[in-house]
């Protein structure tokens, strides 16, 4: 006996109401992606679940493969069978002896939707429960908080057994709430920003603003790096690096030292505006956090923002810090936004930057200068990457063996 399918819980996207199917269609669309090295696998989706049947495809790659895809609320693999009490019974026995945790205590809980079924919930219960304890040394029942709760299924077409939940990564599909551009330094937040961004289902690309020979190439080289792993949750990652020496030497030399990271905000969200235009994006996410340093004071943001009417997203503005460094830990990024290269917010940081800056000081100190050629320019100099996962790599190279 062995799994045959894996039963998909689509949690939020139960709330949805006759966009749904859109939804849905996106889900199946980034599962059947992510499961391109399984070709035999079948996807099925109804209102409310999804499955994967299996086709003898092992399961637990294809249960690795899933965890990371957002949209899942939870997942767990199943097993199909004859509407015979004798085929349930070793069926239960197989699902209880398969999982691998510690399993102490258990129940089982039928649901009997085919009506004509000869056998009562509470008799399948009784049958199916006390075969797993024969043949389980040192299981126990226990009704209100077991170590697994044995799901039976009683349908018109068969019976399915399942039990063993595994939380998704939950969110809505990739692409699903459109695209925005992710403002990328080398820390610690952007990535996350970027992350928490397309959990919620936004396609991101990434700005860079890099400044040498203020910044060196291996300050350049990690935020390569940050971009890569973001490409590995979905697929692929665009990265544009933008040319930015130009215009941050001429806010050192015109603007007042203790307004010129204001300015320089100011001035990144113009181009990254630019780009989203160019990249038909709808919003720009940033890493902010309220508070954390002079440029994410509510007054620096209300004035940094006056430059533009595109939706600035901010997924961590209220996040504590500590918790932004555990799901970076846990993404994968936090060693490389820790190496010590330094990009060009932090080496042009002032000794005294304005957490209170005024809309029409910034505005008076900006119009002695014209930066406006010097904003087109570096839209025109930017350099675009383009990243794979390791999975679409492969699939590429899969599709070009055929031609």
């Amino acid at each position: 006996m062995k799994y045959d399918h894996i039963i998909i819980r689509y949690g939020e996207l139960s709330t949805k109401g006759r966009n749904r199917k859109g939804f849905v269609d996106r889900l199946r669309r980034s599962i059947k992606k992510a499961l391109h090295p399984f070709p035999s696998i079948k996807i099925e989706a109804t209102r409310d679940r999804m499955y994967i049947l299996l086709n003898e495809e092992p399961v637990e790659p294809i249960l690795e493969k899933i965890k990371g895809i957002f949209g899942i609320q939870s997942f767990s693999p199943a097993v199909k069978v004859e509407k015979d009490l004798e085929e349930i019974k070793k069926a239960a026995l197989f699902y209880v002896q398969d999982i691998k945790e510690d399993i102490r205590t258990f129940k089982v809980t039928t649901k009997r939707a085919d009506k004509e079924f000869p056998f009562d919930t509470d008799e399948i219960n009784h049958s199916v429960g006390g075969f797993v304890l024969k043949n389980i040394k040192n299981l126990k029942v226990d009704v209100r908080k077991p170590d697994l709760n044995l799901l039976v299924e009683v349908r018109k077409e068969a019976v399915f057994l399942t039990g063993r939940v595994i939380p998704g990564a939950g969110g809505l599909p990739y692409g699903t709430s459109g695209k925005a551009m992710l403002m990328l330094s080398g820390g610690i937040d952007s990535p996350v920003a970027g992350y928490l961004s397309m959990k919620r289902g936004l396609e991101i690309e990434c700005i860079h603003f890099y400044s040498p020979p203020f910044t060196s190439e291996r300050s350049k080289q990690k935020v390569i790096d940050l971009a890569e792993v973001l490409s590995q949750i979905t697929g692929h990652m665009t990265l544009h690096i933008v040319p930015f020496t130009s215009i941050q030497t001429l806010i050192q030399k015109q603007i007042p030292e203790n307004y010129s990271m204001t300015t320089t905000r100011r001035l990144m969200l113009k181009l990254a505006d630019k780009l989203r235009e160019k990249n038909e994006a709808l919003a720009i996410v940033t890493g902010e956090s309220l508070g954390q340093v002079a440029s994410q004071t509510l007054d620096s943001m209300f004035t940094i923002n006056e430059v533009t009417n595109t939706p600035i997203l901010r997924p961590l503005i209220t996040m504590d810090k500590n918790d932004i460094i555990a799901i970076a830990n846990e993404l994968g990024t936090l060693e490389i936004s820790n190496r010590p290269f330094e990009d060009c917010c932090t080496v042009f940081t002032p000794a005294n930057p304005k957490t209170k800056p005024k809309r029409d000081k910034v505005n008076h100190y900006e119009s002695f200068v014209d930066f406006e050629d010097l904003i087109s320019e570096a839209v025109q100099m930017t350099e675009t990457l383009h990243f794979s996962s390791k999975a679409e790599k492969n699939k590429s190279n899969e599709d070009s063996d055929l031609f």
